[in-house]
């Protein structure tokens, strides 16, 4: 029995067709499937990240910063804070695997208590139980392990989705199978081209090649093309977005890195630098133990002591101020101030100083107006004209005046003195750093206030520097962005 050529066609066809459409709903099902795993994996990671970074810095900002005892007593308050900002149900444990703060439903199956042995081995790990997925990621300080934190991440949307994709895929395979098997004969060759192509960008999308186009066709095969294009879009967008949040993860961590290294070295000039006046009060109170009545020793204790307690007293207080402005953010008032205004003030509650070491004061003010905080300002300024006033030559001198340039404002301080080295110049904003340590602790300096002063000055868009000049001449130039007059 012979059977017909278009028999045979429709039947080789028809086959062909069908596994056609299944080729493509698999391999289109199995990219969402592989990108909505990867999606979610990288999603917490970022969260496992985000989670010991806070924990990080919650260590830090703690005074008990040993990260066991901090996990026993306010690892539930913790644990709390940490799923408000991921925005995702969480368990802490400690190293030993115990739980530290508040459960949540269907965490004690056997599965989930191998899968936090496996975490405690400092490794990150993950269970599937229906359409829940528990992430468990080790808690570290300094690459040690210090606990396990586990996400509840509800697969139910992501579920739902690929389900609908999975009908979607097999009412259109449906469709396109009925009308292609009835004009298929007459299309046959650019029904062919068309599958050809959408197969080669689903196959360019599993291997990362997401540089995919819409066949211009109006039927369900360009349909579908413009489906696979948009999802490689969206794919490629959000490869895109992970990777750039990586790099701003990864610039998030070497800059704590190097505040810690900072702060580190902050904290050994603030100990070197307060054992010299503590010393000295110390060794007065020994001598005075030794010979109480020896009166020209209790004059002369009283006097340094009195020196080295307000001297430390001004430490302390610079200390605070530039450890506030480094820990957080200075919540400034700023306002519209006229400056010659607020240089004037600043001078007029000077002018006692000024005259008691007989300096000649110079001004030559103008009108200029700047949007600043007038309390940071007035440090500014008073650091530097004190500043101007302790190094000075008796009977010196000392020149203060402002002016516009564009649209900024320049202030000049000048002052005659001892001068600073040129090797000296490029550091006497750095913390504690002194040109001549002697002569500072005979005045009084503590090595804080241009340091100070630099800081507030930057923090208003500012900058300060030292002026090159006659070696007797010291010159301090602030520049502040102007702003009119009226408005």
């Amino acid at each position: 029995m012979r059977i017909s050529i278009k028999i045979k066609f429709s039947i080789f066809l028809g086959g062909l067709l069908l596994l056609t459409v299944y080729i493509l709903s698999l391999l289109g099902l199995r990219g969402i499937e592989a990108n909505q795993q990867a999606e979610y994996e990288a999603y917490l990671a970022q969260q496992a990240q985000r989670a010991n970074i806070y924990f990080m810095q919650t260590i830090l900002s703690e005074e008990n910063k040993v990260p066991q005892s901090f996990l026993a007593t306010k690892g539930e308050t913790f644990g709390e804070e940490l799923s408000l900002i991921s925005g995702q149900p969480l368990v802490l444990y400690d190293a030993e695997g115990n739980l530290v703060s508040k459960k949540i439903a269907h965490m004690d199956s056997t599965d989930i208590r191998r899968t936090l042995a496996y975490a405690l081995t400092n490794k990150t790990a993950y269970l599937l139980e229906g359409d829940a997925l528990y992430y468990l990621a080790p808690l570290r300080v300094a690459n040690e392990q210090v606990g396990v934190v586990q996400f509840y991440y509800s697969l139910e949307d992501e579920l739902q989705f690929y389900h609908r994709i999975q009908r979607l895929f097999i009412n259109i395979g449906g469709a396109v199978f009925l009308l292609s098997f009835i004009l298929a004969y007459f299309y046959f060759n650019s029904f062919a081209n068309g599958i050809i192509q959408l197969q080669k960008m689903v196959e360019g999308i599993g291997d990362g090649h997401y540089d995919t186009y819409a066949l211009s066709r109006k039927d369900e095969i360009g349909s579908l093309s413009k489906g696979i294009h948009s999802m490689s879009e969206r794919i490629s967008k959000n490869i895109h977005d992970m990777k750039e949040e990586q790099q701003k993860l990864n610039l998030a961590i070497n800059k704590l890195s190097l505040l810690d290294q900072q702060q580190k070295q902050f904290i050994g000039n603030v100990t070197h630098e307060f054992k010299t006046p503590l010393t000295s009060i110390k060794a007065y109170v020994d001598l005075l133990e030794m010979y109480p009545d020896d009166e020209v020793l209790l004059e002369k204790a009283k006097a340094d002591i009195k020196s080295e307690t307000q001297r430390l007293y001004e430490m302390v207080e610079k200390v605070l101020q530039l450890s506030a402005m480094e820990k957080y953010e200075f919540e400034y008032h700023k306002e519209r101030l006229e400056l010659s205004q607020v240089i004037e003030g600043v001078i007029n509650s000077l002018r006692g100083k000024i005259e008691k070491f007989s300096l000649a004061l110079e001004t030559n003010l103008t009108e200029a107006y700047v949007e600043a905080d007038r309390d940071s300002l007035v440090i500014v300024l008073v650091n530097l004209l004190d500043n101007a006033i302790k190094y000075n030559h008796p009977r010196g001198r000392i020149s203060v005046k402002n002016y516009q340039k564009d649209s900024q404002v320049v202030v000049e301080i000048e002052n005659t003195g001892l001068g600073i080295p040129e090797e000296a110049a490029q550091r006497i904003f750095e913390p504690f750093y002194t040109v001549d340590k002697n002569r500072s602790r005979e005045k009084g300096g503590t090595g804080l206030g241009l340091s100070l002063a630099k800081r507030y000055v930057e923090a208003h868009g500012g900058s300060i520097a030292l002026v090159p000049k006659d070696s007797n001449i010291i010159v301090f130039r602030i520049i502040l962005p102007g702003t009119e007059a009226s408005e």
